[in-house]
């Protein structure tokens, strides 16, 4: 999407942003997030309304400005309503449970797999084999969903794995699938 650097970050009701030099402080219902800023870039702050202003028109520059103005406006909506991301476990024998605000993992190795979430970030076991990650910081919930996950990757055969809870898996047909085919092909 060109120009959505330019596009203004709209602040909803209860939602407070502080700029200071090099950083941008935002609070609301959910808790307080913080970053830091480029020193290409600056932040004004009128009428409800963010504004992300760059110094220069060069292409990192321009780059630079709609990826911070993206990850401010995930800040907005972290401390307003949170993300959450759902994993699935599929394969026999795979559970999770909660101990202790851990995740335990049993994924088909010899020992449980234990997941500490970061601060933040809470964990939610649904059944045995669904898992609900949620907390108000994008980034720090989507990063834990994908160190779950490659724990034990989805594979094409089985079907066995850790996947996203609206991930399609493509499935292969396996070695004696193929075999058959191959023999009813050439009777």
């Amino acid at each position: 999407m060109a120009g959505l650097g330019k596009k203004p970050i709209i602040i909803p009701q209860g939602v407070e942003i502080k700029i200071l030099d090099s950083k941008v402080l935002v609070s609301g219902p959910k808790g307080k997030m913080e970053r830091s800023l480029p020193s290409e870039l600056k932040l004004k702050l009128e009428e409800g309304k963010l504004w992300i202003e760059r110094s220069s028109d060069d292409s990192p520059t321009r780059a630079l400005q709609g990826l911070i103005r993206a990850l401010v406006q995930k800040m907005v909506l972290g401390v307003v309503s949170g993300f959450e991301k759902r994993l699935e476990l599929s394969g026999v024998g795979y559970r999770a449970a909660l101990q202790g605000g851990k995740l335990s993992l049993s994924l088909g190795f010899s020992h449980p797999v234990e997941v500490a979430p970061p601060s933040g970030v809470e964990f939610t076991v649904e059944g045995t084999n669904k898992i609900k990650i949620s907390g108000m910081d994008w980034e720090a919930v989507g990063q834990i969903a994908a160190n779950i996950r490659s724990l034990r990757p989805i594979e094409p055969y089985k079907g066995k794995g850790v996947k996203y809870f609206d991930e399609v898996v493509k499935r292969k047909a396996g070695k004696a699938a193929k075999a058959a085919g191959a023999a009813a092909a050439g009777a």
